[in-house]
């Protein structure tokens, strides 16, 4: 499937629909990013959508022993696709923002979607002027710190549970969360989410016709 039919096609749908396909496809968490709201260009309000392919990028510690940055020469932000998510993985327990203005009016310029930062931003209200779309933990006044990995597997923690992206998986966000398909699966969750978009349909009309929610409930178990 080629890129702008597969956005065309998550776009049809929210997160939660993509994370009730992903559990029955026993995907953990059902690709759920935990922890990270929208904060521009709103801050959890209005009709901001993201759908595009993970262009991963993960600071590191200089402290954990390998600080030798991979993956080029240059900034990270000068490399990315159009069409793409920016998903950021940051040291943990870190106080610095590691998204900001700057970043963002040259993602904007190449083309990005949105940006992902499993950690903190800043210039806030810059990026709120762009109505570029950034989720994130919290927001900071520090600048990034760290060695830099490009285009490698990141991990996001929280609550005991770790979910690994790669480079390419795909990254649906809205007002409900961020959630992640592995490209492996792309195909077969659209398929599914198909399927259970017209048991829902079935459910709402059941219930709007007076069903029991346990009633409605066999109609979703049956899917």
């Amino acid at each position: 499937m080629s890129h702008s039919a597969t956005v065309k096609s998550f776009a049809k749908y929210t997160s939660c629909d993509v994370a009730d396909a992903l559990i029955k496809l026993d995907v953990p968490g059902g690709g759920f990013l935990p922890g990270l709201t929208l904060w521009s260009p709103h801050r959890q309000s209005g009709q901001t959508r993201i759908v595009g392919p993970a262009f991963t990028v993960k600071y590191s510690s200089t402290s954990d022993g390998n600080a030798t940055p991979k993956g080029g020469t240059g900034h990270f932000v000068d490399s990315v696709p159009s069409g793409a998510v920016i998903l950021i993985s940051c040291p943990e327990n870190t106080i610095n923002a590691y998204w900001g203005g700057l970043t963002t009016r040259r993602a904007q310029a190449l083309g990005a979607v949105g940006t992902v930062i499993d950690g903190r931003l800043r210039d806030l209200e810059e990026l709120r002027e762009l109505e570029y779309p950034v989720y994130a933990r919290d927001v900071a006044p520090t600048p990034p710190h760290g060695a830099l990995y490009v285009s490698e597997p990141v991990t996001i923690s929280q609550d005991g549970q770790d979910i690994i992206i790669q480079p390419e998986d795909w990254v649906i966000g809205d007002l409900n969360g961020v959630v992640c398909v592995p490209k492996r699966l792309v195909e077969r969750t659209l398929e599914l989410m198909r399927s259970l978009a017209e048991t829902e349909k079935a459910m709402t009309a059941a219930i709007v016709n007076g069903a029991s929610m346990t009633e409605a409930a066999k109609l979703w178990r049956n899917s």
